[in-house]
């Protein structure tokens, strides 16, 4: 078990009212317990949470009015993922995949994996399939792929990364998992608060389905896995953006964090391999 003490400042300036999402909350499940958690608006705004999608991802909704905004969110997490060995990892067949399973083989918004079936099968068809593929998927990404903040944008898709071989975290994560359904591995877009992240920030990262449960990965190798606490899952990006706004707002100021509590620092490293880490 590790105790994540996680959170976030926003600032704004709103020219005219505005509604805000945010999906800036802890999940809440058996392998995440919020043990205790904040969210104050300044000026004082009425907030209404909302459970979205099939996953139930807890998203904040205000209304805000022209002038500076200020929103503050700290939560206490404890996790309790399973890890487990992951030499002991296959792939599902495609036959006993769970029926709420199998929308995450389906190409997405940012995730254009019907694009990519060829290549894919030419890059990866002959490796052994399981953990070990998957990992191989994360470590091509991560030598083809060069970090840039700012590089890439909101209409910025998984076959554009790979033109222009640069991006962010959610970028990795798009090919990663664009990568993965090509090869009919069923995979998901994780958004959240990491330890140790550098520069600290939301992170991307995802999960694929091995052996009939849900494992997680970072392409960017930026953070421990262990040390992820999940905020929303869906498809890719746009089922868990961090902020989506309507209305003339401008962001002033973002800080984030998330702090591992425990004495020995309990987060799995990021390449350790021999371990397959799932909190779902």
């Amino acid at each position: 078990m590790s105790i994540i003490d996680v959170g976030c400042r926003l600032n704004y300036l709103v020219r005219s009212p505005a509604v805000f999402l945010l999906n800036l909350s802890a999940a809440q499940n058996v392998h995440q317990i919020v043990n205790a958690e904040s969210l104050d608006v300044f000026p004082t705004q009425s907030v209404e949470e909302c459970a979205v999608g099939p996953l139930g991802n807890r998203i904040v909704r205000l209304n805000a009015p022209p002038g500076e905004l200020a929103i503050n969110y700290h939560a206490t997490v404890e996790l309790h993922a399973d890890s487990v060995d992951s030499n002991n990892l296959c792939e599902t067949s495609y036959e006993q995949l769970p029926a709420d399973v199998l929308a995450y083989l389906n190409p997405s918004r940012y995730c254009e994996s019907d694009k990519l079936y060829r290549f894919a099968f030419e890059e990866f068809g002959q490796l052994l399939p399981g953990y070990s593929r998957v990992t191989a998927i994360c470590n091509w990404t991560f030598k083809q792929l060069t970090y840039t903040p700012g590089s890439t944008g909101p209409t910025t898709t998984a076959c554009d990364v790979l033109l222009q071989r640069t991006g962010v975290c959610r970028d990795y994560a798009h090919v990663a998992i664009s990568l993965c359904r090509a090869m009919g591995i069923p995979a998901r877009y994780v958004s959240g608060y990491a330890v140790n992240l550098q520069p600290p920030d939301f992170h991307g990262f995802f999960e694929a389905y091995l052996d009939k449960r849900w494992f997680l990965f970072d392409a960017t190798r930026l953070a421990p896995v262990g040390g992820f606490v999940r905020i929303g899952t869906g498809r890719d990006a746009a089922d868990v953006a961090f902020a989506t706004i309507r209305g003339d707002a401008q962001s002033t100021g973002i800080d984030v964090w998330a702090i591992d509590t425990n004495p020995d620092g309990g987060a799995s490293g990021p390449d350790n391999v021999q371990t397959g880490v799932s909190s779902a």
